[in-house]
């Protein structure tokens, strides 16, 4: 996504007429999830994909139409379509593509806004009108519930924004129905989520595989111990980040997020507690903390104590991980994976 965004800036800025293709109606089987998206010029410029290469030279051909009318389109393609053969779709699904120009100074600003967001690292939502009066209209939604932009109507911006606030915990792409005075219209909320961070917390042996897995998955990883002697490059040398700090501290200074996931190693109680308690606090997408049950429950009571509310307690995943019967440290970062893959997912 960073890639097709830092492109379309390119050609933006050299005045490039541009068109944006995403995938906003998703059936059956596709190659590529809702939110997908495909930037194009008038001059055989391409970037991403909204088919994996199925349907690609279609919404090519209806791009150039976009831009020379500056009216978007939603077009549709599926095996039940006369076309489907042609284009190439017959993998069984059908999907539906919003093409839009980007020439309009409204549709600049938006998307310089977004830009900027991306470029921050934080999180944000575009939703979009698909039908009706409300096509291609776009507002930008922020977690506080402000926004920029406007759908048309303001009664329509406040629900098309408590839509777009009930989607930053999941962090999914929807469509929905948004009733407006002229009867219900369709809109595409499209979450535009920061990196997901991992931290872990304690430089233990089992830290090592884990950073490995997480930063093939794509995840910035951030390793945090006091202990200088373990958290040392020589031992973490795939981590982004090497932070030798009192953890609770640290986890302070690092702002948890929606796309923060926190896994507790140390299996130190010092170190886990206060963690647990700052962890808890923020608005962390995931918790987890190795041991067993019984230390677990202790864990709990010594919380309780801290002030903590119990009904937070149900956000700590421990002990870590999926069961799959792990022994070695790397089987056991793979299950410690797995459970945040399954996190991150809402499984």
């Amino acid at each position: 996504m960073r890639e097709l965004w830092m492109q379309v800036n390119q050609w933006l800025e050299a005045d490039k007429p541009v068109a944006l293709a995403t995938v906003v109606d998703l059936r059956g089987s596709s190659l590529r999830p809702a939110g997908s998206k495909m930037a194009m010029t008038d001059h055989e410029e391409i970037i991403g994909s909204v088919s994996g290469g199925c349907v690609e030279t279609a919404v090519y051909e209806e791009a150039q139409q976009v831009m020379r009318s500056g009216k978007p389109r939603l077009v549709h393609y599926g095996v039940s379509n006369e076309n489907a053969w042609s284009v190439g779709l017959t993998c069984g699904g059908s999907i539906g593509v919003l093409v839009e120009s980007l020439g309009s100074p409204e549709a600049r600003q938006m998307f310089e806004s977004l830009s900027k967001a991306l470029e921050k690292n934080q999180l944000a939502a575009q939703v979009t009108g698909l039908d009706g009066e409300q096509i291609g209209r776009r507002m930008l939604v922020w977690p506080d519930g402000s926004f920029e932009g406007s759908l048309g109507d303001a009664a329509i911006d406040q629900t098309a924004a408590r839509l777009a606030q009930a989607q930053f915990q999941s962090q999914d792409v929807c469509q929905a129905v948004v009733d407006t005075p002229e009867g219900p219209t369709k809109v595409f909320v499209d979450v535009f989520a920061p990196p997901p961070r991992l931290i872990v917390v304690g430089a233990v042996h089992i830290a090592i595989p884990l950073v490995e897995l997480a930063n093939t998955l794509g995840f910035h990883t951030v390793v945090v111990d006091a202990r200088a002697a373990f958290a040392t490059r020589e031992r973490f040398p795939d981590a982004d980040e090497l932070i030798v700090e009192w953890p609770a501290k640290a986890l302070e200074k690092l702002e948890l997020n929606e796309s923060c996931y926190v896994a507790a190693l140390s299996h130190d109680e010092k170190f886990d507690i206060p963690v647990l308690q700052v962890a808890l606090a923020s608005r962390a997408r995931y918790i987890g903390v190795l041991g067993s049950r019984k230390t677990h429950e202790k864990r709990l009571q010594s919380l309780r104590e801290m002030g903590v509310p119990p009904e937070q307690f149900n956000r700590i995943h421990a002990p870590i991980g999926l069961d799959l019967g792990s022994i070695q440290p790397e089987e056991i970062a793979l299950s410690i994976m797995a459970e945040i893959v399954a996190a991150r997912h809402g499984r």
